[in-house]
């Protein structure tokens, strides 16, 4: 099965154009103009979130029951190029795309009711309690432990990499509940309803961008409720393994991808290759942007075999070629624009990149944010599981099957 965009298809297109024409405030289309990361600014993109809820549109891949849209995968499609096309911020992932699924797939009914409903409202912000400083790509060594006591689990450890944890309200997070087997066995999947227990601490961290994005969280016997697990004890890696076919293989984002090349060309017209011609006349220019865009138009292509219900998508290794492929194009296309912006976008320009700063900006709009995207974007082949692990896994799986 593939997709096909009939004629049928070009109304809802239309008052999809209409709708992200006129909804998004100033504020908010800013906030996707200087984007630098896949996690957008975040006053702006919870306040998008919220416009969007009102619309429905909050949630198109979840069931209709439970919030989503009902939308048939070419609708979906239809939705993200539209959305990326206008340089909208992204909703933010771990709710919507990550715990929110995974309670819908094997939450509690208890659970289901008490959390999905904040997800999708954007009253809730979840950050993702995963890697430590000496647990991250082999997550399963992880030590951040949670002692039973009466109805409670007290936890002390520490977090590292926890996207936005210093907006966060709540936490889904792993932790070691026991040591005496396999350390893939002895992990819990906790939900945590608040981020402010006592003894817990967030220490925001400044990358490369001068972003203050991933924070540190310490735990020192901070008490929290058993009733916040999801599944049984010491079954949590099982858990996540479900919950990181959501966050590898979700939505499409090929239509990101090839908004960067609009964009990269766009600026290629107007930037000196040095020879007495623009960039976008420059044969080499041409060859690399020729064969980038292959690339994009062939994963593209997989990805709507996947998301289409074609049996691909049913083998356990796709969300790891997905991940994979997709955050090496998403290097790749940062790579350009850093070829294209060259020397006009090294300028480090944190006060220009905030959202509603009276401060203009040196350059283009993408000499503004194709150095800080280049650099956050070298996490994308680390992070959800580094590359070098998922084609293990892929290989791993290709063995099983011969």
């Amino acid at each position: 099965m593939e997709l096909e965009f009939g004629p049928e298809l070009e109304s809802f297109r239309t008052g999809v154009c209409e709708f992200l024409d006129t909804a998004p405030t100033p504020e908010i289309r800013e906030a996707g103009r200087k984007l630098t990361s896949v996690f957008a600014p975040f006053e702006q993109v919870m306040a998008w979130h919220r416009i969007l809820y009102e619309r429905g549109w909050a949630a198109p891949n979840w069931p209709k029951e439970f919030g989503g849209t009902g939308w048939s995968v070419e609708q979906k499609y239809i939705f993200a190029e539209e959305y990326r096309r206008r340089d909208l911020p992204p909703l933010l992932p771990q709710g919507l795309a990550m715990v929110g699924p995974l309670l819908i797939d094997i939450g509690t009914e208890e659970h289901r009711e008490k959390y999905l409903p904040g997800i999708l409202k954007g009253e809730d912000f979840w950050a993702q309690g995963y890697s430590e400083p000496n647990s991250g790509s082999d997550l399963a060594s992880l030590s951040c432990r949670a002692d039973a006591d009466g109805d409670d689990y007290i936890i002390n450890g520490s977090k590292i990499w926890t996207t936005y944890a210093h907006h966060a309200n709540r936490m889904f997070m792993l932790v070691r509940t026991d040591s005496s087997g396999k350390k893939q066995q002895g992990i819990t999947f906790l939900l945590l309803d608040r981020i402010d227990y006592p003894g817990m601490e967030v220490r925001p961290i400044i990358g490369l961008d001068g972003e203050p994005e991933q924070c540190e969280v310490f735990f020192d016997n901070v008490r929290v409720p058993q009733s916040g697990r999801v599944g049984a004890e010491n079954d949590g890696w099982t858990v996540a393994k479900h919950l990181l076919k959501h966050e590898r293989g979700g939505g499409a984002q090929s239509p990101t991808l090839r908004r960067g090349l609009e964009r990269i060309r766009e600026a290629a017209k107007t930037t000196p290759s040095g020879f007495g011609t623009m960039l976008s006349e420059d044969p080499v220019f041409l060859r690399d942007m020729g064969e980038l865009e292959a690339d994009i138009a062939s994963f593209e292509h997989f990805e709507k075999l996947g998301v289409s219900g074609h049996p691909l998508s049913h083998d356990p290794s796709y969300p790891s070629m997905n991940k994979t492929m997709n955050s090496e194009l998403t290097q790749q296309v940062s790579i350009m624009m850093t070829r294209v912006s060259g020397t006009e976008g090294l300028p480090r320009q944190n006060e220009a990149l905030r959202v509603g700063a009276n401060v203009e900006a040196l350059g283009s709009d993408l000499d503004l944010v194709a150095m800080p995207y280049y650099l956050n974007s070298r996490a994308t082949s680390i992070y959800a599981g580094s590359n070098e692990v998922q084609r293990d896994l892929i290989a791993r799986t290709a063995g099983m099957e011969g």
